[in-house]
């Protein structure tokens, strides 16, 4: 897994936190599954003493499945790896960046003065 973990760090832009609506990938070792997931909701668990929450989240998959995971902050934010049923497992958000001049420019319609109709594609922000 750490082996892996460290490949996938110089791929992927990670964030140091976590939040809902973040974008998180969900690494599973004995599968060597990845895949993303779209975090929902991130509640308190107060039926534990130390400091627990249960991560809501829809893994990005056909159909999209619900998942939550009951974690520690350094389990979803990925400072540490955790294990569930004997299989070790690793959560953290993903930082996506626009390209200066590419997402924030383009016309949300081609309606807007010199815009061109190109297609019946259009960005939402």
């Amino acid at each position: 897994m750490e082996k892996l973990l460290k490949e996938l760090k110089k791929l992927v832009p990670f964030k140091e936190t976590t939040d809902v609506g973040d974008i998180v990938l969900v690494v599973i070792e004995e599968t060597e599954m990845a895949g993303y997931a779209l975090v929902t909701g991130i509640e308190p668990d107060h039926t534990r003493k130390d400091e627990w929450w249960e991560v809501h989240m829809q893994l990005l998959s056909v159909p999209p499945q619900p998942l939550v995971w009951t974690l520690r902050t350094e389990q979803f934010t990925g400072q540490e790896t955790f294990t569930m049923g004997g299989k070790a497992r690793f959560v953290q958000a993903v930082h996506f960046e626009t390209e200066a001049g590419r997402a924030d420019s383009v016309p949300l319609s081609g309606t807007e003065a010199g815009a061109e109709k190109k297609g019946g594609l259009r960005l939402i922000k």
